[in-house]
């Protein structure tokens, strides 16, 4: 099963979640890419079976440039029969706001005709013991519903 991870990291605490989810399917026999959003095509999500995107969401929720760039070529595909995935990061402090971008990303996928395979991990700020149990969570449920 391959698996693509895309992620976003301003601070380094998605690019902290993708390293560990990355580490986790591997050790479930994924074939996992990783790159950050702002060096890949969305289109690369059409070459894997899972198709992975960790963010953050800054402030009350706009996206920044290299996200927002990533979602519009998100939006010109197909995914259907495509799963998927989404996590990351945000700052209770905002409220309703609170990993909102992780949702839109959520959404957007789901509109494209993927498959979600575990609930969104949302995480604040940087990942502790607690939210790294959430990863290894997903990454579990990930494996469970697409090894054979």
């Amino acid at each position: 099963m391959k698996a693509r991870i895309v992620y976003a990291s301003m601070t380094g605490n998605d690019a902290d979640m993708a390293e560990i989810l990355e580490e986790d399917l591997q050790d479930y026999g994924f074939e996992v890419e990783t790159s950050e959003a702002s060096f890949t095509d969305a289109s690369d999500y059409l070459t894997t079976d899972l198709c992975i995107f960790i963010t953050y969401t800054y402030g009350e929720g706009k996206m920044t440039d290299d996200v927002a760039d990533f979602y519009d070529q998100l939006q010109e595909l197909d995914l259907t029969g495509k799963f998927f995935a989404v996590m990351g990061s945000g700052d209770k402090s905002y409220g309703e706001h609170f990993c909102e971008n992780v949702l839109d990303f959520e959404k957007m996928f789901k509109q494209l005709g993927a498959q979600e395979v575990t609930k969104a991990v949302l995480i604040e700020n940087a990942p502790d013991d607690d939210a790294i149990d959430q990863i290894d969570q997903a990454a579990k449920e990930m494996a469970d519903k697409l090894n054979d």
